[in-house]
């Protein structure tokens, strides 16, 4: 039996799951990272933490497994689509205003770089936009490139590479620096399709015209020359130095890494829910859900499909062959987080949680049971309506600069109103998923199956709303780990046990519980999903009348 590790960096932890080569978990383990918010909009990390965090857990599942470190055939890393500034040693470069070198990562949710987005989205007309949706997102990495070079012109000279996370540590890992095709066709305006054609896959024009011609003038070193496909092994895989700090063996295969979101989508989407399973020209159906912090609703395509306001088409950037359309929600599981525990009731919920013994979500999914009683649980928010885009939306508005909105609040603030505005946050974030399935739906797409990981697909009111709200099936895989297991299928593909990512998909990932939306339930929510949009284009008219004041 073969053995691999997948190691995924969240937002806030880095994981470590060991698995066979079936696909079985056989042990996990995770540990928590540090954030600083020097400014608001701002959030940085240290890749010397994450290293660090990594690596405990990577001791920590060969322990706990007892399965050799000689048994480890092959290593695959995920990680959030952040920016890492290293130096020609391979020392942190800060940026940071506060110039501490050990905040070195810019992350995936800051926001600094919103005018530098602005500027970069009005540069003209290039190739490049019609492959991110229309728009440059300043969760993209060229704003925050652009930022770098204006506010921090030091550690823009000092940088001798700007590695996306999981880039980097495939890097710390090997010691090369070849680049992810997810990471820099995703994230860093790369034309995967024209490098396919024997053509760059970096754009000069583009490059000079965001003032970032330095950048095409060193032949784009600091940002990738070798740009290869995940799950392709890397160098002679991991060094001695980083085979020590993990615990593992000198030479341990490791693949070509992967976004975070898009190894849950390969760690789910190609499952099997029938005895012939999906096939590329029947996958126009399913949508894969990858909850968290944000929410990334990832399809894929034989066919190209530019989709305004959806990131994409990116060409193999997921499934090798296949064209990707990414919509996604900037929070999701920050946002219900940010509701429950900001309320005057929060402290009531936490005292029921510890008595009880079970986590606030349980206490709240508790407290709405009783409130329904005989009636359909959907029906207590008839008057209370979330605009959910409290950190922009990312699709398909593709706005950074909306904002959250709250409809039918009431004089109190008890256990049973944090209960009920929950709901409705979590319905808020479902029309938005509604939203983001419609537009795919109008470019081509049929979807009416989500495969769903992560966050909040670990709570049935959140999964229940979403079949309800969407009319779609859930499918959750049988290991609800998909993001890690997505990881250590490119372990297993860079160790030569598969051959293909597609060969690995289908060998490891199998479907779980299947969940069905109730009917009845529709004309409800196609009246409040009436009131979602109807809450966006009041946000816009209040910004015209106050844009004249």
């Amino acid at each position: 039996m073969d053995y691999f590790i997948g190691i995924d960096v969240g937002t806030g932890s880095a994981r470590a799951g060991l698995f066979d080569q079936h696909g079985k978990l056989l042990a996990n383990h995770s540990r928590s990272i540090q954030s600083w918010r020097p400014r608001p909009n701002f959030v940085e990390q240290s890749s010397e933490d994450i290293w660090a965090s990594i690596a405990l857990c990577t001791q920590a599942v060969l322990k706990e497994s007892g399965i050799p470190a000689a048994s480890i055939k092959g290593l695959g890393f995920d990680a959030t689509c952040s920016l890492v500034l290293v130096d020609a040693a391979g020392k942190p470069v800060t940026v940071s205003p506060d110039g501490d070198d050990q905040q070195n990562i810019i992350v995936w949710m800051d926001h600094r770089a919103l005018a530098e987005t602005d500027q970069i989205n009005r540069a003209g007309d290039f190739p490049v936009y019609e492959f991110v949706g229309g728009k440059i997102s300043p969760e993209m990495e060229t704003p925050k490139l652009l930022w770098l070079k204006k506010h921090l012109p030091e550690s823009w000279q000092r940088a001798a590479h700007f590695f996306d996370l999981p880039d980097y540590l495939t890097h710390r890992a090997t010691g090369a620096t070849s680049r992810s095709l997810c990471s820099t066709t995703c994230k860093w305006t790369y034309l995967a399709h024209e490098a396919e054609a024997g053509n760059s896959g970096w754009q000069d024009d583009f490059f000079r015209a965001i003032e970032l011609g330095d950048l095409v003038d060193e032949g784009y070193a600091r940002i990738g020359t070798e740009v290869l496909p995940m799950g392709a092994p890397i160098g002679n895989g991991l060094t001695p130095e980083a085979a020590q700090e993990l615990g593992l063996e000198p030479g341990t295969a490791v693949g070509v890494s992967i976004i975070d979101a898009h190894a849950g989508g390969i760690g789910m989407i190609g499952m099997p829910d029938t005895q012939d399973g999906p096939t590329p020209d029947t996958l126009d159906n399913r949508l894969a859900l990858i909850g968290g912090t944000s929410s990334c609703h990832m399809v894929v395509s034989e066919d190209k499909r530019p989709i305004p306001g959806v990131w994409g088409p990116y060409f193999s950037a997921m499934i090798p062959g296949l064209w990707l359309n990414e919509g996604g929600q900037s929070a999701t599981g920050a946002l219900v987080d940010h509701i429950i525990f900001n309320h005057g009731a929060t402290e009531a919920m936490m005292k029921a949680s510890k008595e009880a013994g079970v986590t606030p979500y349980e206490v709240l999914n508790q407290k709405l049971a009783e409130l329904a009683g005989d009636q359909p649980l959907h029906t207590l928010t008839r008057e209370l309506h979330v605009c959910p885009y409290f950190h922009g939306n990312r699709s398909p508005r593709a706005n950074p600069h909306l904002v959250g909105m709250i409809s039918g609040l009431h004089l109190s603030a008890t256990l049973d109103d944090l209960a009920r505005l929950y709901l409705a946050t979590i319905q808020a974030i479902a029309y938005g998923t509604r939203h983001i399935i419609d537009a795919m739906n109008a470019s081509g797409y049929q979807i009416d199956t989500l495969v769903c990981c992560g966050g909040g697909t670990k709570n049935p009111v959140f999964l229940q709303q979403h079949a309800d709200i969407t009319q779609c099936k859930l499918i959750l895989p049988e290991e609800p780990e998909a993001v890690i297991l997505g990881s250590a299928m490119l372990g297993a593909v860079a160790a030569g046990t598969y051959d293909s990512v597609q060969a690995a998909m289908a060998a490891m990932s199998r479907p779980g519980i299947v969940m069905a939306p109730d009917p009845a339930s529709a004309k409800y929510h196609t009246a409040k999903y009436t009131v979602f949009h109807q809450l966006y284009a009041d946000q816009i008219a209040y910004e015209s009348l106050m844009g004249k004041a």
